[in-house]
């Protein structure tokens, strides 16, 4: 197949493009004039220069495409205002599936994300069934995603072939924007002393890459699949990242109660966007949001890479770069 992948020199596109590659298919990578092509270094593609806020930039690089794979999107929410998120995650999105629907691709992918999904109730595991269930005010970016699956489902009633991925926290390499990386970083130069409380479902990013292109060849139309790995608390993780990049170790856990009085401060703080994080950042922290992936294995053959080996795949992708130094104390 010829697949048309947005958000291509991102961590997710990128490791999309090379799986799509190393399963035969043919990639059109799309780019805009300011993109870093870092992620895309020693990948064969076909790159062509389209927007997704740019509608008229779309069909044209969509035609002579057998698949469309939407994963362009705002990811850095705690960087980016809220209007931000929704105009590039939703309309972004309605732009890519009305161009789809006009080239008449046989199937489109939407990258959504297990943020999409909400929060667990109690110690339960997200599943494909689970709906957003925050006030949009209190996570816009799993808002915004939610909304944008809602834009894919209308397109399918309109005869759109299309399934939706919701991967979990990515790492690995590629990631030139330091979304999920940037912990890699925040360790080595001796952040790492205290843990929040909570948990994520990690995903490495080989693998959020390869299940993209399962979703694709095997997916049912219509359907969720949950590409996410280890449910790890955020204690564990850092431990992990410390042991592999160097660098200090968690000494404490914050209370959960401090956590969320943290958010509340910096919520009210956080309109100078002088801090390091945001109020969404420290209040999720707070919680377990662990994953079912069961769905994705069974269907799809989604593989499973333990979270030690996405570390270290993204710390040498990182290191053979000079963008993180050699960790003395590192492990053999």
């Amino acid at each position: 197949m010829k697949a048309f992948v947005t958000g291509a020199t991102g961590c997710v596109g990128a490791n999309t493009v090379a799986a799509l590659l190393e399963r035969g298919h043919t990639v059109r990578a799309a780019q805009r004039p300011t993109s870093r092509m870092d992620a895309l270094e020693g990948l064969e593609v076909e790159l062509v220069v389209a927007d997704i806020l740019d509608p008229d930039s779309l069909l044209p690089a969509m035609a002579g495409c057998d698949w469309v794979l939407h994963i362009a999107a705002v990811s850095d929410y705690w960087r980016t205002p809220a209007a931000t998120i929704y105009h590039v995650n939703v309309e972004g999105t309605r732009n890519v599936v009305q161009a789809a629907l006009r080239a008449g691709v046989q199937r489109l992918v939407l990258t959504s994300s297990v943020a999409a999904l909400g929060l667990p109730q109690g110690r339960s595991l997200l599943d494909e069934s689970a709906t957003f269930n925050l006030p949009p005010e209190r996570f816009p970016y799993g808002h915004s995603k939610h909304l944008a699956e809602g834009v894919v489902r209308e397109a399918i009633a309109q005869g759109l072939d299309a399934v939706i991925v919701n991967p979990g926290a990515v790492i690995g390499p590629r990631d030139v924007h330091w979304i999920s990386g940037s912990l890699l970083k925040e360790v080595q130069e001796g952040w790492g002393w205290f843990a929040p409380p909570g948990g994520v479902s990690w995903a490495a990013a080989t693998d959020v890459g390869v299940g993209h292109v399962l979703a694709a060849e095997k997916g049912r139309t219509g359907e969720r699949y949950i590409l996410a790995g280890e449910n790890c608390s955020h204690r564990q993780a850092i431990e992990l990242v410390a042991q592999i990049v160097g660098g200090r170790r968690p000494v404490m856990t914050v209370p959960r109660p401090l956590m969320i009085l943290l958010a509340w401060l910096v919520r009210g703080a956080g309109r100078s966007g002088r801090l390091p994080f945001s109020a969404d950042q420290a209040w999720l922290s707070a919680h377990h949001i662990y994953c079912d992936n069961s769905k994705a294995v069974r269907e799809l053959g989604y593989p499973q890479t333990p979270l030690r080996t996405a570390i270290e795949q993204a710390y040498n992708w990182y290191r053979e770069r000079g963008w993180l130094r050699q960790a003395a104390s590192r492990p053999q």
